[in-house]
Formats: structure tokens, sequence, C-alpha cells
């Protein structure tokens, strides 16, 4: 599959994923989770979705071997760190709005994006 066919299914997993974090974010936010749980739940839970949806329709893959897994958990525990990072310094530095919170989700979650694309192409499904 070419650069702009992957490039296009994986914004369209991003969008389903990127839902499922943003939903849980603020479902745990409005049940009075402290904010970095929150974030750190709603991240594995849309990452998760990212991977297996990726996995197959974006790269297709189908077979899944043990490293390809490792390196899977290798780089979400690295994305998983700096999403929740620059989370946690976008609401430190953004200024007190009631959109907040959800700026700052916008902002960690755009990092974390263009780290998952590069290195899933590059690295876990070497395409």
């Amino acid at each position: 599959m070419s650069l702009v066919g992957q490039l296009s299914r994986f914004v369209a997993v991003g969008v389903v994923s990127a839902l499922v974090d943003f939903g849980v974010y603020n479902l745990l936010l409005s049940l009075g989770t402290w904010v970095h749980v929150a974030k750190g739940t709603s991240f594995i839970l849309g990452t998760t979705t990212a991977y297996l949806l990726n996995r197959r329709f974006t790269f297709n893959d189908t077979g899944g071997s043990k490293g390809r897994f490792a390196a899977f958990v290798a780089l979400y525990a690295t994305t998983f760190a700096i999403n929740v990072g620059v989370n946690a310094a976008a609401l430190a530095l953004l200024p007190e709005m009631s959109l907040r919170t959800s700026v700052a989700w916008v902002i960690a979650q755009g990092c974390a994006t263009v780290i998952n694309f590069v290195m899933l192409r590059t690295v876990v499904f070497r395409t």
C-alpha cells in the first residue's frame, strides 16, 4: 500500500481511536478522577484501539510476531510517557479557561499521533 493510502487509513483509524480516548478522558474527569489517571487510562484504551485497527486495516498485518508485539509495547510505553507528560505540561502552561483540559488533550494527542505513525510505519510494521 502506498504512503498516501496508509496515511489515509491511519487518519481514519486515528479518528475512531481519538474518540475512544477523548470520550474516556472526559467520562473519567466527570466522575472526579485525578486528571493524570484519567489521561493515562484514556490513552491506554485509545492506543489499544488504534493498534488493533491499524494492525489489520492500515498495515495489513494478520500475523503479529512476538518481536512485533515487543516493538509495539516499547513504542507505546514511550508515547504513553510523552502523551501524559505533554498533557501535564500543557495543563501547567495554559491559562485557566473552559476548554483547558480539551486543549491540553489535543496538544498531547497530536504529539503522540505523529510519533506513532512514523514508528509504526518504519519500525513496528516496516512497510
